[in-house]
């Protein structure tokens, strides 16, 4: 099924002269005036206090193409929002209670969680409400907020239920990001990192040079998540199964791993900080089997540890009563979330991955039991 989206960079989305979100809800219907609901994540609202009055300046300025549904609605952010379907269903409530259709709009102003939350409603509204999703940290912008999938969390398992449907616009407002804790900066560069490694050796090569500064230098920063967003786009409009009919998933490097430690740790692990972790995993998995020399695997695991990830947690040796790590029932997981046939990428080189059927649980074992006992910037050795 053919679909498209445009993807916008910008700074102050809300500025009385910036038509990019104008152009953005009348880019179908010119001569409509359309009816938006603005949902914003709780900490942008905390950590931009104009924000509420900036979007109704903005509405008021652009009156001729839009006008406001409702007062703009905070919903809780972090992954919380995820975990309790509680906040879909009200999400569900506000939109009927605005009464949107299905020419109106949800602008939808977060993290990945809320963009992934408040999408997911919306979809499920009058079988479909646009929504324009206006990511404001790393990790959305360069990765989860570029795509057609939306899901919340449910029975311990993430993104258990959820559907594609693909934004109407996406605007990455880099103003944004200046507002956003270091440990959120750092998390949100993993997705990059793994892009790179999956389709584009000279952009690792930018970051492995950069890696140290890269949550620092706002240059650095924005030019990560542009090239990020980019192949994430690319590979979406590309690779032929955008709505992940087969059971493919080759974006979804180290996160059979990441899935399982974020619930593990009810989520005190970041998705960006589980990420880094379940690549190390598989590097060190890929090493084992043969499939990547270890110089390789070491010289990845320290460019990650120079960004600033931590790449062991003491959550990998946890153990059932059988002494099984508890992790290992990640990839059963991962195997039901992909409709019953295991699909995990692995590297041979850095820009050269492939996938593989099956995992040797034993070998898995191991190379968890490693990557508990390696020193920092030793991985892989």
């Amino acid at each position: 099924m053919p679909f498209e989206f445009p993807l916008h960079f910008t700074n102050h989305v809300f500025a009385a002269g910036n038509p990019l979100l104008a152009n953005a809800v009348r880019r179908l219907e010119p001569s409509r005036r359309h009816r938006v609901l603005f949902v914003v994540d709780e900490r942008v609202a905390a950590t931009n206090p104009s924000l509420f009055e900036d979007i109704r300046r903005y509405v008021a300025t652009f009156s001729e193409v839009m006008t406001l549904a409702a007062e703009p609605v905070i919903v809780p952010g972090g992954e919380s929002v995820k975990n309790d379907l509680a906040h879909a269903l009200e999400m569900l409530r506000t939109i009927n209670d605005a009464g949107l259709d299905r020419q109106s709009f949800v602008a939808v102003i977060g993290g990945g969680a809320v963009l992934d939350m408040v999408s997911f409603a919306a979809a499920i509204a009058h079988r479909g409400i646009r929504v324009i999703r206006i990511p404001t940290t790393v990790l959305a912008q360069a990765d989860s907020g570029v795509g057609v999938k939306n899901s919340v969390n449910l029975f311990g398992k993430k993104n258990f239920i959820g559907t594609f449907v693909p934004p109407f616009a996406v605007i990455n407002d880099l103003q944004f990001l200046e507002s956003l804790e270091r440990r959120d900066r750092i998390a949100g560069i993993v997705e990059a990192v793994k892009v790179a490694l999956l389709k584009d050796a000279a952009f690792f090569d930018d970051i492995a040079l950069n890696a140290a500064r890269a949550a620092a230098d706002a240059d650095v920063l924005h030019r990560l998540i542009r090239r990020s967003a980019e192949l994430h786009l690319m590979h979406i409009c590309g690779n032929g199964d955008p709505f992940e009919l087969g059971s493919a998933r080759p974006l979804d490097f180290g996160h059979w791993a990441a899935h399982k430690l974020e619930s593990m740790t009810q989520h005190r692990l970041r998705h960006g900080e589980a990420v880094a972790i379940g690549i190390a995993l598989d590097l060190i998995y890929s090493v084992r089997k043969g499939y990547l020399d270890r110089a390789i695997a070491t010289r990845i695991s320290g460019v990650l540890e120079a960004i600033g990830f931590q790449l062991r947690d003491e959550a990998l040796d946890w153990r059932d009563g059988d002494g099984r790590h508890v992790i290992l029932s990640g990839l059963r997981e991962f195997r039901e979330h992909l409709g019953g046939e295991l699909h995990i990428t692995l590297l041979r080189g850095i820009g050269d991955s492939f996938e593989v059927t099956e995992m040797d649980e034993a070998l898995v074992a191991a190379s968890i039991d490693e990557l508990v006992a390696m020193r920092p910037a030793n991985v892989g050795r």
